[in-house]
């Protein structure tokens, strides 16, 4: 038995060795050799050799780092082949993540359970195609006024809208329902918080009111031209207006009187903006507060304080050829200002008020900007509802839109809920996406339809 076993090492030692030719003439000269019983040992044989599962027999780290150079339509054919393949795929987590990334989507780090994240993959990849196939939104009606709407403002699932009827509107957009309705001037702007709402006036007044009573609290008057855009402070007791009489307002909020009048600007101020400073700079520091004010051609930047002789810090425009006119929306975020205009959508740092990048739009006339995020725009024209990729400033989705009221201010039309701009992920796409006033007195919303 010794002796056999010797024998049999000897031989398997003088196979190893041989060249790969003669290893082949080798078992060419076995299998001659062979009978049926040997010939059929070696077809059941072969197969499990040949077609051994690495993926079942590797360490999973290998597995892991292997599957990570696979696409995610490959995996997911992968899955099909067995169960243990299916196992160990939907176990590797940054394989999921990482194509969820790339579909411009938000996760969660914190989130550990790994079969979690391939069912994000999928949802994903779902409402990607549903953009991609222009079929990812529905559409809805708000019908109560009984003149134009010229004013829309929307927070939290709620749509406020104006009208020259002489009132304001509070809109549940999920269920198309009035919430408050209240008598008013003639809205060319409104803003809204749970007590009250803000209303600049045509009457080139600004008001403020209560919901649940519907009274006027507080009466604004100073403006000589009609009052275009509010915004408002709680925390520090302040109300900014943007007027057609070429100035911008700041005023006690509770108190109703004027602080300061902001001048410098040649065109009809339509946009003012009350925000905190979320970057540091020579001019300015993180949680200052800050006020731009946007005309036809200029965006101006003012420090928010009581003094009366305040100066303007910065004025930023796209072009000094006056034909080129801003677009009529402003973004800003704390840390970048965004704005649309014939030569493309500008964005500049708001640290050091430099453009940062100009993204070109030709193929487009009349695009204009609603919302900008971190990996997607909303843009619209005269016929379409747009959205950008901003890591390929391409655009990805379009959806039609019905013959709107224009408005060269930009306030009968607006973006809904904003979160999904810096990434979806599969709960910020829901709730309303656009609105806008139609010649009928309707408001028209775009909604995100509900997943497949």
């Amino acid at each position: 038995m010794k002796y056999k076993l010797c024998t049999n090492v000897r031989a398997c030692t003088i196979v190893v060795g041989m060249p790969w030719k003669q290893k082949n003439e080798t078992l060419d000269h076995l299998i001659s050799l062979s009978g049926a019983v040997q010939l059929r040992h070696l077809s059941n044989n072969l197969e499990t050799l040949l077609k051994r599962d690495f993926l079942k027999l590797l360490p999973l780290e290998l597995s892991f780092y292997l599957l990570k150079w696979l696409d995610p339509q490959t995996l997911l054919t992968c899955c099909l082949v067995s169960k243990q393949w299916n196992k160990v795929i939907s176990a590797c987590t940054e394989v999921w993540q990482t194509a969820c990334k790339n579909l411009g989507w938000q996760i969660d780090d914190s989130v550990q359970d790994a079969l979690h994240w391939k069912k994000v993959y999928l949802k994903a990849i779902l409402r990607m195609k549903q953009l991609e196939d222009h079929e990812a939104f529905e559409t809805s009606s708000l019908i109560g006024h009984s003149a134009r709407v010229y004013a829309l403002y929307y927070k939290d699932g709620l749509l406020c809208t104006g009208s020259d009827d002489l009132s304001a509107k509070l809109w549940d957009v999920s269920t198309g329902q009035c919430v408050y309705g209240i008598q008013t001037h003639t809205c060319a702007a409104v803003k809204f918080d749970e007590q009250k709402l803000v209303t600049g006036s045509f009457d080139n007044t600004v008001a403020c009111w209560e919901w649940s009573s519907g009274a006027r609290t507080q009466h604004f008057r100073g403006h000589t031209g009609a009052v275009f855009s509010v915004d408002y402070n709680d925390e520090l007791d302040i109300l900014v207006s943007g007027s057609a009489d070429f100035t911008v307002k700041v005023w006690a909020l509770s108190a109703g009187t004027c602080l300061n009048t902001l001048t410098g600007h040649t065109e009809w101020v339509t946009k003012v903006v009350l925000q905190k400073c979320k970057v540091k700079s020579l001019l300015h520091s993180p949680g200052d507060y800050i006020l731009l004010s946007a005309d036809k051609y200029e965006i101006k930047i003012w420090p928010i304080g009581r003094e009366i002789n305040c100066k303007c810090l910065k004025t930023l425009s796209v072009s000094e050829d006056r034909s080129i006119c801003l677009q009529p929306r402003l973004h800003f975020d704390g840390k970048y200002i965004v704005c649309s205009s014939a030569l493309g959508l500008y964005q500049w740092d708001f640290a050091s008020y430099d453009i940062l990048r100009v993204i070109k739009t030709p193929e487009i006339p009349n695009l204009a900007l609603l919302g900008f995020g971190d990996v997607f725009a909303l843009l619209f024209d005269n016929r379409y509802l747009y959205i950008m990729d901003l890591r390929t400033e391409s655009l990805i989705s379009r959806w039609p839109l019905p013959e709107y009221r224009k408005s060269k201010r930009g306030s009968s039309f607006l973006a809904g809920e904003a979160s999904w701009l810096n990434g979806l992920d599969g709960h910020n796409d829901t709730g309303l996406v656009f609105a806008t006033s139609m010649p009928d007195h309707s408001i028209h919303l775009v909604l995100w339809k509900e997943h497949g």
